[in-house]
């Protein structure tokens, strides 16, 4: 299967592309600009676009139309965090194929991506099956958060809106090297081995709003 990925938290959606890609897909593209993705529509072959989007603006409709316009063959799936009348209005007027929650496991949007794929059509609202299991996981992780600092949690925080290390420093006026400390320090307490293993546990363990990079735990 070929996709395009249109989301503006680039980490997740590189994170979704490495999946989909070992599972034996082939990505060709992961952009955060409907143009960009419109761009490539227009001169790759694609089977599946997924788009990323929760706040419905005017001109959302009109977004949805070119996509399928230009990719009328293409399978349209929509990632989104809280699925709201107006996108499931838009979406079902530009004739998608699938609303998927994103805050789920990424191994699970995979998923339902082969799911749609197959031709099922997927509306999955906010409760969607798996929430005995990110409860599950909630514990577990937000027991090892309650020890990070609360340097270490906004360097978190900052991570999760999708900046770098070096932008992260100069977000909270650190030298990069002492960001990096923090970020050695919060993959340490988490039990993870990479900055995008923190982004991911952050965000399906409802520590860190992916939106606004909030600290969420209590």
């Amino acid at each position: 299967m070929r996709l395009l990925i249109c989301d503006d938290h680039a980490v997740l959606a590189e994170a979704l592309a490495l999946l989909l890609e070992e599972a034996g897909n082939t990505v060709v593209a992961v952009t955060d600009s409907p143009d960009r993705a419109l761009a490539v529509l227009r001169t790759e072959p694609v089977d599946m676009c997924l788009l990323h989007i929760d706040h419905p603006s005017g001109s959302f409709l009109d977004v949805l139309l070119n996509v399928r316009a230009a990719a009328p063959d293409a399978k349209l799936v929509l990632l989104t965090a809280v699925i709201q009348p107006g996108v499931v209005a838009a979406g079902t007027a530009a004739g998608v194929d699938g609303f998927v929650d994103k805050r789920q496991r990424i191994e699970d949007l995979v998923t339902l991506i082969a799911r749609v794929h197959a031709g099922e059509v997927i509306y999955q609202p906010s409760g969607d099956g798996h929430a005995s299991r990110r409860h599950i996981e909630r514990s577990d992780v937000q027991r090892l958060a309650r020890y990070l600092t609360p340097r270490e949690r906004e360097v978190l925080s900052h991570l999760v809106r999708g900046e770098s290390a070096i932008v992260c420093a100069r977000s909270m006026g650190v030298s990069a090297t002492t960001t990096r400390t923090h970020i050695q320090s919060v993959l340490t307490k988490l039990g993870v081995h990479s900055q995008l293993e923190a982004v991911t546990a952050a965000v399906r363990n409802d520590l860190v709003s992916v939106e606004t990079g909030e600290w969420l735990a209590r």
